[in-house]
């Protein structure tokens, strides 16, 4: 149910669900399905050992997710990863950065180089360790897991971190478990009790088959066309793609090296101008960036996206605009503040300004954490009707 309930959400959702973490959830969540007992309620002490196909399809999920994120950076052809210089951009550009990513930013380029060299050899090797002796699997997972915490600490990229370390808790066995988990919570099954039923071999086999061949032909296409083997698997994969249950992965296959943000104003003169301000993305220069994390403000992030392109190839900005003017209360609890709390606007623009952090010198003069300088027109002038 968790699993329809969200991909239906998600489909609603169209560009505001259109994110790698979403495909993540849906994957990870039904393949957590046929992890779990089939029983209706949980009781831990009835529960015999998971299905080892399905955790190695989970294992098979974490080696893509890692694995193709490294090597999309390196297909792409862009310069700032090849010659690691993709990370001094990569802290200030990014969708909501946290104040410690400002720190972050800070750092002098023989560092950011390094990261960049240690992020390639997490990124491109660890996954490998995943399927290893169980101590070079641990090694892996930790691997794994420093790299999301350095990432969720620099940056808010809403639930994605917290569920890749969910998926490194499986790389762990009962004998490590034991040890981190509270003394409380252990269980042991009763003689008298029987174990759960576990999933039928004839439900786990068929899915095990189309999620490995399907999922190594992705990774396999990162590498060239598909072709021989690959082909059915391509096919299975258009043709249920809607189901975003197994999907392909890999952020940042191009680092942004500008930052430009969008201020939307409102006038009733069309001379004095005043900005509505976002509740997350930066705005006021002064508003130190903060951390939010699990939680995902899906308008401000798709205002990244749109100050990437064009207005007119981001309809629902359009939308969001007319709702301005009109007043919508639903979409002013979005923002933060309202300029205009009496009645709307009478004309709506928007430009956009390029960001870029301050530097330690700035901020103490200043005690700002961004400086910006206006880049273009976004939106022209538009009015509500009378």
């Amino acid at each position: 149910m968790l699993w329809l309930i969200y991909l239906s959400l998600a489909t609603v959702g169209q560009d505001f669900f259109g994110f790698q973490w979403d495909n993540l959830l849906l994957e990870a969540g039904f393949l957590a399905i046929f992890l779990a007992p089939l029983q209706w309620l949980a009781r831990p002490a009835r529960a015999g050992p998971p299905s080892r196909a399905v955790i190695w399809l989970l294992w098979l999920l974490l080696f893509k997710l890692m694995f193709s994120s490294g090597c999309v950076k390196l297909a792409s052809g862009d310069p700032n990863w090849r010659n690691l210089t993709a990370l001094t951009f990569h802290y200030q550009t990014q969708p909501l950065p946290t104040w410690l990513g400002w720190y972050a930013g800070q750092l002098p380029l023989w560092f950011q180089k390094l990261s960049c060299i240690g992020m390639f050899a997490i990124e491109l090797g660890a996954p490998f360790l995943i399927f290893a002796p169980r101590r070079l699997r641990f090694a892996g997972g930790a691997a794994i897991a420093t790299l999301q915490i350095l990432i969720l600490l620099t940056g808010n990229y809403t639930f994605f971190n917290f569920l890749t370390l969910a998926l490194c808790v499986l790389l762990l066995d009962d004998f490590v478990l034991k040890k981190i988990w509270p003394r409380g919570w252990q269980t042991k099954q009763r003689a008298t009790e029987a174990p759960a039923r576990c999933w039928p071999k004839g439900v786990i086999i068929p899915i095990a088959a189309v999620f490995a061949v399907v999922s190594l032909s992705q990774v396999a296409a990162l590498f060239g066309p598909r072709f021989g083997l690959w082909v059915p698997a391509a096919i299975f994969e258009r043709e249920f793609g809607s189901l975003r249950t197994i999907n392909g992965y890999g952020l940042f296959a191009v680092m942004t090296t500008q930052r430009e943000e969008i201020v939307v104003e409102g006038s009733n003169d069309g001379v004095n101008w005043r900005p509505y301000e976002f509740k997350y993305k930066p705005g006021d220069v002064n508003r130190r960036p903060r951390f939010i994390e699990p939680f995902q403000p899906r308008l401000d992030w798709q205002m990244w996206f749109a100050a990437l392109g064009t207005a007119q190839q981001n309809p629902w900005f359009l939308d969001f605009c007319e709702r301005l003017l009109q007043g919508s209360p639903a979409v002013l609890a979005l923002l933060e503040k309202n300029p205009f709390p009496g009645q709307p606007p009478r004309y709506l623009r928007a430009e956009l300004y390029n960001y870029h952090f301050t530097n330690f010198a700035e901020r103490r003069v200043a005690g700002a954490w961004w400086k910006r300088e206006l880049a273009s027109e976004y939106l022209p002038i538009i009015s509500r009707h009378q």
